[in-house]
């Protein structure tokens, strides 16, 4: 079988300060553009037989920066709708609501985590088909494609809160002895020679 690529957004101002990101349609930063270029070398040479993005500029702006030409965008790749919550940081939130996680509880007026999960179950509905014919790349954002990325093994949604994921990264699904596995997480791109990896986490 052939292999499910996860590619995160590049850097934007609201990531790079921590701040819980949906709708908002922001632009990548400079870094947030070096960051998506430096993925290409790990998509070089590979064919893909469907290429989706969310509809969110940051992500159609990586996939182009990153090499990929997209088929289609996916409202259901979108990422998660925080609600009340857009535009503010998890430090924020917990001077409020200190036990609140995103994870069990969702947005207020904004989506549940099971709403997230049936969404990406969706799209892994629409794309697992595609690879008895090749690779797919699916281009999308951080909490998204987490659940994404849990749903894929048969996780919970909630379960995407163990998947760490980095601006600018790519991830690969798979399959290993007809188990849905996850074959690599949150690889990092490989910047120009002469400089090093970002080692800030982004959220």
């Amino acid at each position: 079988m052939n292999e499910i690529l996860l590619i995160r957004h590049g850097e934007t101002t609201w990531s790079a300060s921590h701040r819980h990101t949906s709708y908002t349609d922001l632009e990548l930063t400079p870094d947030g553009e070096r960051q998506a270029r430096a993925l290409a070398p790990l998509l070089a040479g590979r064919r893909f037989v469907r290429v989706l993005s969310s509809p969110r500029q940051r992500a159609t702006r990586t996939a182009h920066l990153a090499g990929l030409t997209v088929d289609a965008t996916d409202p259901d790749l979108a990422e998660w709708h925080y609600g009340e919550y857009e535009g503010r940081t998890t430090a924020a939130i917990h001077e409020e609501r200190p036990d609140w996680s995103v994870w069990t509880d969702g947005g207020p007026g904004g989506e549940s985590p099971e709403q997230v999960g049936a969404r990406l179950d969706r799209v892994l509905d629409r794309v697992a088909p595609l690879l008895e014919r090749g690779t797919v790349a699916l281009v999308g954002h951080g909490h998204s494609l987490r659940v994404l990325g849990a749903r894929w093994i048969g996780l919970p949604p909630s379960a995407g809160a163990l998947l760490r994921l980095d601006t600018a990264t790519l991830s690969v699904l798979g399959h290993e002895h007809g188990r849905r596995v996850i074959q690599r997480w949150n690889l990092p791109g490989r910047p120009p020679t002469g400089t090093g990896p970002d080692p800030t986490p982004r959220h």
